[in-house]
């Protein structure tokens, strides 16, 4: 095969090779946009909107004046009870601003969800949904029977529903289980988001690749050919 064939193959091959890169780029863009405003539509559906204390500021107060101190106190009642000592989940305030905010896009509704945990953790004093009792305990259940925050896994120091006669389900715990479902849908939809801003950088370098080509064999491989045919 000669040398102005395979230049000749190699022109088309690239024009091809472009146009495809160009027309998968395209759709990927096109499709990452789509998904993009899909996610945000869905948030903005929902009416979500940042409470007054969602700064960092204010959770930065609210950690060292309600959660850590309560922390701090659990631990040493349970020193007090001669129970073990138990591993207290991380606090810190996030770096970003949802105060007063509608949650309309994926990063916004990350934001939400860890500002949502922080206003758990304040509500069962720094214990998380494993760390706190099923039942809610009697008032004079001994201390070493409860979690210290108001529950207790013990039958026999629960409170008791008079209709059901049964123990009465600690709303706390209740609470983390609704928390912990928005919190998954939340981010969820700041996954969405991300995977749709890696298709819009794929889309681009398909995109790219594509006129590349384009170039190369136009460019290039083409006045090869019109040069070599010129010559002979």
């Amino acid at each position: 095969m000669d040398s102005p064939t395979v230049r000749r193959i190699l022109e088309i091959g690239g024009i091809v090779a472009g146009l495809i890169l160009i027309a998968f780029g395209a759709v990927t863009l096109y499709l990452s946009f789509d998904g993009r405003s899909t996610v945000q539509d869905n948030l903005s559906n929902e009416f979500i909107e940042g409470s007054a204390d969602m700064n960092p500021e204010q959770m930065k107060k609210d950690i060292e004046e309600v959660i850590l101190p309560n922390q701090k106190l659990i631990a040493q009642e349970r020193e007090k009870a001669g129970l073990p000592p138990i591993e207290f989940t991380p606090v810190s305030a996030p770096s970003c601003d949802v105060a007063d905010e509608t949650i309309d896009s994926g990063t916004e509704a990350r934001c939400f969800s860890q500002y949502l945990r922080l206003h758990q953790l304040r509500d069962t004093k720094g214990l998380t949904y494993s760390q706190l009792g099923k039942y809610v305990a009697k008032k004079d259940a001994p201390s070493a029977k409860t979690d210290f925050a108001g529950g207790t896994d013990d039958y026999f120091s629960a409170e008791i529903d008079a209709k059901t006669n049964q123990p009465v389900d600690n709303p706390k715990r209740d609470k983390w289980v609704q928390v912990t479902a928005l919190s998954s849908a939340l981010n969820l939809a700041y996954t969405a988001d991300q995977i749709a801003l890696f298709g819009m950088m794929v889309a681009v370098a398909l995109l790219l690749t594509g006129v590349g080509l384009l170039i190369l064999a136009i460019g290039v491989l083409h006045r090869g050919n019109e040069k070599a045919a010129a010559t002979t």
